[in-house]
């Protein structure tokens, strides 16, 4: 039996005024996404802006439903149109935010599991990183240089495969 260490790196910035001019309007694009969020349930809005390698910015924001599995968090929301409208374009860089009505979000959330292994897939497939910007309604803000920085033992399609 052996006893192994999984670490990650990830740069935190103080505020966002430390990130370059691109990084922040991509993650003020994501803050606008957030306020139009759909979270009439939770009351907890993200937005995500993805930066595509077009240079195109695709967001998304949580789309709740009464049938409370039937909604879709921003993360998926804006991957997956991208994935429909832009099916041959790389996804170089995605911001996500969040804000709640109920309480101060002052720390970056990560994505849910489900967001992290369907990110995982457009980063397998397009074969390059997407990097990912974390932040919550204000303060510091995380940055990963990879999807495999949040879900380091993903699900890959290859394991499907049989031998």
């Amino acid at each position: 039996m052996k006893k192994l260490e999984l670490k990650i790196a990830f740069t935190e910035f103080d505020n966002e005024n430390e990130l370059s001019t691109p990084e922040l309007e991509l993650l003020q694009k994501a803050r606008k996404a957030c306020d139009l969020a759909y979270a009439p349930y939770s009351d907890f809005h993200v937005g995500a802006a993805l930066l595509l390698e077009n240079g195109v910015i695709v967001t998304g924001n949580n789309q709740e439903n009464a049938a409370f599995p039937s909604g879709l968090c921003a993360e998926r929301v804006a991957i997956y149109y991208a994935g429909a409208q832009y099916p041959n374009t790389a996804v170089k860089t995605i911001a996500i935010t969040c804000k709640s009505k109920t309480f101060h979000v002052g720390e970056p959330l990560s994505p849910c599991g489900g967001c992290r292994q369907a990110m995982s897939e457009y980063e397998i497939r397009q074969k390059t990183n997407i990097r990912v910007i974390l932040m919550g309604e204000t303060g510091k803000i995380r940055v990963v240089e990879s999807i495999a920085d949040l879900l380091p033992f993903m699900f890959k399609a290859e394991e499907l495969k049989k031998a």
